[in-house]
Formats: C-alpha cells, structure tokens, sequence
C-alpha cells in the first residue's frame, strides 16, 4: 500500500499561502464543544484555548481545526448563534496568541463559514458533510475561494449510524462515486482547492473502516489532496475493547498505514505523535509515499 504522490495536485493556497502537501501536514485539532468525544481536546473558554494552540504549535502542527458543533454520534443539535459564539471565542483566542497560524473551520453550515472567513480570516473550511447539509456551501465556497475539505457522511451527525445509512455494495466504491459526483460540481463552480477525506468514523461499521484503509491508495487516483481523521475514534476503541483515551497507540499505528496508503493530511488530537510518524515513513520511503 505505497502510493506514488508525484501525479497528484498536492498545493492548496491558504489565504494567500502556497502550502505544499507533497510533504504530509499535520492538524490538530481544537474543540471548542462541551461535549466531543474525546474529553482532553474540549477547550471551554479562552485560557483552555490559549493553552492548546501553544501545545499544538509546539509540538509541530501545521494547521488547527476548530470545531464548535460536535459530530459525535447520538450529538445534540446547535443553534448557529450557538456554534458563532463558541467558535468567536476560539479564534478570537487563536488570532490573538498566532495571528500567522492556517486555520481550519470545522462546520457544515454555509453561513458559518463565510462568517469565520470574512470576520476572522479562516483559511480553511472542513464540512462533514460534503454540501450535504446545507445546500448553499458549494456556492458559498466558490464565492469564497478557500481550499474546502469535502468529507463522506450519509445523514446527520445525530443519525449516521442508523441502519439505513449502514448499508454499502462495495464501500470504497460507493464513497469514490461520492467523491467524484461532487468533484465535478465544485470543479464546475470554479473551486480550486479540494481536499477530500473517506470520513472515517462516519456512517460507517468498523469493518467498513477497516476496508476503507486496506484500499486508501484507491482515493489518491482521484489525483487531489487526501485528509484522513482517525484519532481516537471507535474503529480503534471498539476493535480493541479500550476506550479513546487508550487509544493512541492505535491512533498512531493507522496514522502510519494512511501514511503509506497516500494521505497528506492527518488530522490529529496528538500532534507529537503524528509529527513522529511523518518524519519516520518519511525517511523510510520518501519517493513512495
């Protein structure tokens, strides 16, 4: 499962940066949610926040997602107002302690996006939902020019591990044709910069996660950048009868696979860890990966 990354458009411009995802990036990631999944990365008020981002960049983040809507399962519903107020107050923080740091805005709703572009210089916007939930964001990110992450999920968060939504012929070719339904629309509109990401976690059995990872390299011929978001989540917890905080043996021990399997983006809770990972699957085989 080593992919060969030269054939692929591996740059995104971030508010007027060139990043180069040639070499893999690390997010980390910052909730400003009371109710995430993992209890360590909720940050409740500014001086939780302020503390965060410095172990994040410290550690060696490339860029931080910022969520203030969980997606957790079984999640409750957040009002707008709500998911603004929660995500101001962590910006507000991030631009005040890294004004220069690439942020990521983890949010399906159009508005909320635009919001956190123009009013706090997001360069980044990462939906869950791959347009699904709010029919204006396609538009919305035209308009904006920003790179978008474009992630597989079926229904909402609070209803994605229903049974209806459970049922594939063949996983990975169904989220491909996903993929690639919505790549056209975006590419018609004018986007430029797409990063997609299989959704791990997202409607979908473990074994189904598993399959998804065994067939990676299958999403880099798509030919655009590939973000994989596994940390800590119940494909790992659930497989080994632990709990998210057990879990970052196992987080790693996938970082490493999606690694080889072609990812460009791991978006992490442990930025250490993931950091590590990079620069050893780097060394090791750096004109395949």
């Amino acid at each position: 499962m080593l992919t060969d990354r030269r054939n692929r458009k591996l740059t995104i411009n971030a508010g007027g940066r060139l990043v180069d995802l040639s070499r893999p990036r690390v997010m980390g990631i910052l909730n400003v949610t009371p109710d995430s999944f993992y209890n360590n990365s909720r940050c409740g008020d500014r001086a939780t926040v302020a503390a965060r981002v410095a172990t994040l960049l410290g550690e060696g983040a490339d860029m931080i997602d910022v969520g203030g809507y969980s997606s957790r399962p079984g999640c409750a519903e957040v009002s707008v107002d709500e998911e603004k107020r929660r995500l101001a107050m962590g910006l507000e923080a991030i631009r005040l302690q890294a004004p220069d740091a690439i942020v990521s805005v983890d949010t399906f709703r159009a508005d909320v996006a635009r919001w956190c572009v123009e009013q706090w210089g997001v360069q980044i916007i990462n939906d869950i939902s791959g347009g699904e939930l709010d029919t204006c964001m396609y538009e919305t990110i035209a308009d904006l020019q920003v790179p978008y992450v474009m992630m597989h999920m079926r229904g909402k968060p609070d209803a994605m591990m229903q049974e209806q939504y459970l049922h594939y012929e063949d996983v990975t070719a169904d989220v491909l044709q996903y993929f690639a339904e919505k790549i056209d629309l975006l590419t018609r509109m004018g986007v430029n910069d797409i990063i997609i990401d299989p959704g791990f976690g997202f409607s979908k059995t473990i074994d189904d996660n598993y399959r998804l990872m065994r067939h990676l390299d299958e999403f880099t011929r798509i030919g655009l950048p590939l973000l994989v978001g596994i940390s800590r989540k119940s494909m790992i917890y659930k497989l080994l009868n632990t709990t998210p905080a057990e879990s970052l043996n196992g987080t790693t021990v996938l970082n490493v696979l999606a690694l080889m399997g072609g990812a460009n983006i791991l978006r992490v809770h442990d930025v250490k860890p993931a950091v590590e990972a990079v620069k050893i699957v780097m060394q090791t085989i750096p004109d395949t990966i």
